[in-house]
């Protein structure tokens, strides 16, 4: 591409893993579009807006710019990429992060006994993460460059949390492994995969540590900044071979080691394959159309 910054959008960036993303991107001086609902405080249990980010971005040395973006509205998600469009004229990378996310989630009991509500994942998440990457493939398919991803982690592979937070993160990468098929087919220069975060150092994790360490407190020494996996998301828009991951889902802690990312406090995290002893499902290579 030119040689003007890389043009980025974070969905759900108001906090937690978004936020981060968000601002690691800025660090490499990116012009980071943070999405999300939370326009002053108040607006959620867990500090956070979307300005606040953006300013952070802008401070870390990008650019950031602050859209407020329901995601579970197809209306305004086509409005945030018109005005990408009209404002930057492309897209180079997508991280799609936005999710419903409830403290339910977390509580005791099966799937049953908690607030269907929790299905809500699945639509803010799931679909949201479709829509948007629906929406950022034809502007990368005609400028024949851009990176799309999805946040996802090791629930994708065991039970974590119920169904609903499986079904969202499984999907996740299936919809990495479909959109490269469909991506190589095209024979484009986009790519889509999926990342495995560990553990994020969010107010939410944080509490829940905090809450019950009994439960919880093991996560004290896995635990990555919400910055990390953004530095990871760099380091693979840059990889010259980032084709042969095309569909993948990679273990960020994993992509960290290969790029020579280090954490906070210069620490390695963990992987999930040695941690958990789960690694990204393998799908097969028959395409039906």
């Amino acid at each position: 591409m030119s040689g003007k910054a890389p043009v980025a959008i974070v969905t759900g960036a108001s906090r937690g893993a978004g936020r981060g993303i968000a601002l690691a991107l800025g660090s490499h001086g990116c012009t980071v579009y943070v999405t999300g609902r939370s326009e002053k405080i108040g607006d959620h249990a867990l500090p956070g807006t979307i300005y606040e980010t953006a300013q952070a971005v802008t401070a870390a040395g990008g650019t950031g710019i602050a859209v407020r973006c329901d995601h579970a509205d197809d209306a305004q998600v086509k409005a945030l990429f018109d005005q990408v469009q009209a404002e930057q004229g492309r897209i180079d990378i997508l991280v799609n992060n936005a999710a419903a996310v409830y403290d339910e989630l977390s509580m005791p009991g099966n799937f049953w006994e908690k607030p269907l509500k929790l299905g809500d994942m699945i639509d803010v998440g799931l679909r949201s993460s479709y829509v948007a990457s629906w929406l950022a493939a034809s502007v990368m398919v005609a400028q024949n460059h851009g990176l799309i991803v999805f946040t996802s982690a090791s629930g994708a592979a065991h039970y974590s949390m119920g169904p609903a937070y499986g079904a969202h993160k499984a999907g996740l990468d299936k919809l990495a492994f479909d959109m490269a098929v469909d991506f190589r087919d095209a024979g484009v220069d986009v790519v889509a995969l999926s990342i495995w975060m560990g553990a994020l150092a969010t107010d939410r994790l944080l509490a829940m540590i905090e809450a019950d360490p009994g439960k919880y407190g093991y996560l004290r020494d896995q635990i990555e900044t919400p910055e990390y996996t953004g530095h990871v998301v760099w380091g693979l828009y840059n990889d010259p071979h980032l084709q042969e991951l095309n569909g993948e889902t990679v273990i960020g802690a994993e992509a960290g080691a290969k790029y020579g990312i280090l954490d906070e406090g210069d620490r390695r995290p963990p992987s999930y394959r040695d941690t958990h002893k789960v690694a990204p499902q393998g799908y097969h290579p028959l395409v039906i159309r």
